[in-house]
C-alpha cells in the first residue's frame, strides 16, 4: 500500500524520495551553524533551542520574517543558487538586530515546482552561510513541492529568525536628541529590494545578465546577485563600543521609508548627499532607466545598507568598532528637530 501511494504521489508531481535526499545533502551545511543552545538536529517536527538568559534581568525575544522578493528570479535565470539563502537570512537578521537583539536561530521555507535535491542543497548552503555570518543556528525548515502551481525550475524562499535582548538594552530611538550623529554602513549592492524595478530597467533575461559592464567590473548578473550584507556582528560590536540610540535597516522603500521608522516623533535625519557612497550599480540603473533621483532614494539603499543614530561623543568609537568587523562606516549627517523625516542637503 505504501509503495502504491508513493508512486501515485510521484505521478502527481511530488517526489517524496527527492525530499529525503535533499535533507541528507543539506545536513553537512546545517552542521556548520551549530552554536551553544542547539538541542536537536534537523528532521524533527520542531526545531529545539535553549537560550542562555544568564546576565539578563528581563530577556525579550525579538522575531523577524522576510523573503528575497523577485531577486529569486535572477538566481533561476543564472542557474546559481548558493547565495540566495544568504539574502534570506540577511533580510531577517538585519531587522532583528535593529532592536539591539542578538539572533539565536533561523528557519527557512522553500517552495519549488520540482524538488531537485542538489539545487535545494545549494540553496540551503547559502542559508547556512548566512547563519554563520550572523552567528545564529539553522535549526529547521521546510521544502514544499508545488507541481502545477509553479514551473519546475521555479522556487521561492523565505525565512524566520528569533533573537534575544535584555529589556533595558532595547534600542528604540527614545533617547535620541538633536545633534546626534547619523552613521551609515556600506551596502554590498542592491541587496534584496527593488528587483521588480531592476528587472524592468534592464529587461532582465539570460542574455543580458551575462553582459559585462566596465563601470561594474563584472557582469550585470554577478553584480545583481551579490548577496545582501549581514550587519549583525558590526551592529552588535557598535552597540558594545558606543552609545547607539536607533538603527534602521535600509530595505524596500529606501531612505524615505526606512530611516523615519527609527526616528522619535518630532525629529528628522539631515543627510549630506555627498557623504553617501553611491555604488556604480545604482548610477547605472538611474542612467539606463532614466529614473528620477527621488525614486532611486525611495526604492534602493544607494550604497547604505544600515543607518544608526549615535551620540556625537561616541560616533568615532562606533565607526571604529564597525570597521573592525570588516564593514565600511561613515558619517552621513545628524539628527535635527523637524517633522520632515529625511532632509537631504
Amino acid at each position: 500500500m505504501k509503495s502504491s501511494f508513493s508512486e501515485s504521489y510521484k505521478a502527481a508531481g511530488v517526489d517524496v524520495t527527492a525530499g529525503y535526499k535533499s535533507v541528507e545533502l543539506m545536513k553537512e551545511h546545517v552542521k556548520r551553524t551549530n552554536i551553544p543552545g542547539v538541542v536537536s538536529g534537523i528532521g524533527g517536527f520542531g526545531g529545539l533551542f535553549q537560550p542562555d538568559f544568564k546576565g539578563m534581568e528581563e530577556p525579550i525575544l525579538v522575531s523577524g520574517t522576510d523573503g528575497c522578493g523577485t531577486k529569486v528570479h535572477l538566481s533561476e535565470l543564472m542557474d546559481k543558487h548558493d547565495t540566495i539563502g544568504i539574502d534570506a537570512v540577511a533580510m531577517c537578521v538585519n531587522d532583528v538586530v535593529c532592536c539591539g537583539a542578538k539572533p539565536l536561530f533561523f528557519l527557512d521555507y522553500i517552495a519549488c515546482g520540482k524538488n531537485v535535491p542538489e539545487k535545494i542543497a545549494d540553496i540551503v548552503k547559502g542559508v547556512a552561510e548566512g547563519c554563520v555570518q550572523a552567528g545564529c543556528a539553522l535549526i529547521g525548515g521546510e521544502t514544499a513541492e508545488h507541481p502545477g502551481l509553479m514551473r519546475e525550475e521555479e522556487y521561492d524562499i523565505a525565512g524566520f529568525n528569533v533573537g534575544i535582548v535584555d529589556k533595558k538594552k532595547i534600542i528604540d530611538g527614545e533617547r535620541m536628541i538633536e545633534g546626534d550623529v547619523l552613521v551609515g554602513i556600506a551596502s554590498s549592492g542592491v541587496h534584496s529590494n527593488g528587483f521588480s524595478l531592476v528587472r524592468k530597467i534592464f529587461d532582465v533575461n539570460k542574455e543580458n545578465l551575462n553582459v559585462y559592464y566596465d563601470e561594474l567590473g563584472m557582469t550585470l548578473g554577478e553584480s545583481l546577485l551579490t548577496p545582501t550584507r549581514i550587519y549583525v556582528k558590526a551592529a552588535l560590536a557598535a552597540i558594545e563600543a558606543a552609545d547607539i540610540k536607533a538603527i534602521s535597516h535600509i530595505t524596500g522603500g529606501g531612505f524615505y521609508e526606512n530611516i523615519p521608522r527609527m526616528l522619535k516623533e518630532g525629529y528628522s535625519a539631515k543627510i549630506e548627499k555627498a557623504a553617501i557612497p553611491v555604488l556604480p550599480i545604482f548610477k547605472l540603473m538611474q542612467k539606463i532607466g532614466n529614473v528620477p533621483e527621488r525614486d532611486m532614494y525611495n526604492t534602493f539603499n544607494m550604497g547604505v545598507g544600515m543607518c544608526m543614530v549615535v551620540s556625537k561623543e561616541t560616533a568615532d568609537a562606533a565607526i571604529k568598532a564597525i570597521e573592525a568587523q570588516g564593514d565600511k562606516a561613515f558619517i552621513l549627517g545628524e539628527v535635527v528637530k523637524s517633522d520632515e523625516g529625511v532632509i537631504f542637503c
